[in-house]
């Protein structure tokens, strides 16, 4: 039975979905990169970079290279480097967006703080009795 486009996407990005796993495709952008120095360049244990680049391998996103002693590890294509970059984008633009949504907060005035006494004892920001109103206004609906 073939599974859905839709659930491989989810399992492509949930195979994606880890921090060490980003950053090594990160780091393999600019070509192969030696297990060595990717150990160096994440601070994560030898057996945890080696079970995150085998989940990698067996998606078939990264290949491994033997020279000898050494190892390197490599993106299988150009796509997963075009990928990334569209990441960067979208969460480029989506910050941006937060930002102008707290510059435009920040200028409409300062926040409101509650105490924490508030609306819960009817003495709310509206003075007291308000509570009463708006339940009494709520009965109605």
């Amino acid at each position: 039975m073939q599974v859905p486009l839709y659930q491989a996407k989810a399992e492509f990005f949930r195979m994606l979905g880890h921090p060490v796993r980003i950053r090594v495709l990160e780091l393999l952008q600019n070509g192969p990169v030696p297990v060595r120095d990717l150990l160096a360049a994440i601070d994560v244990e030898a057996s945890n970079l080696s079970q995150q680049l085998a989940v990698l391998r067996r998606s078939g996103i990264v290949v491994s290279i033997r020279d000898g002693a050494t190892v390197s590890y490599a993106l299988a294509g150009g796509d997963v480097a075009d990928l990334l970059r569209a990441a960067r984008r979208i969460l480029t633009e989506l910050l941006v967006g937060q930002s102008e949504l707290l510059a435009e907060l920040q200028q409409s005035g300062p926040p409101t703080h509650s105490t924490g006494q508030g609306r819960g004892r009817g003495r709310g920001a509206d003075g007291p009795g308000r509570m009463a109103a708006d339940h009494a206004g709520a009965d109605r609906s």
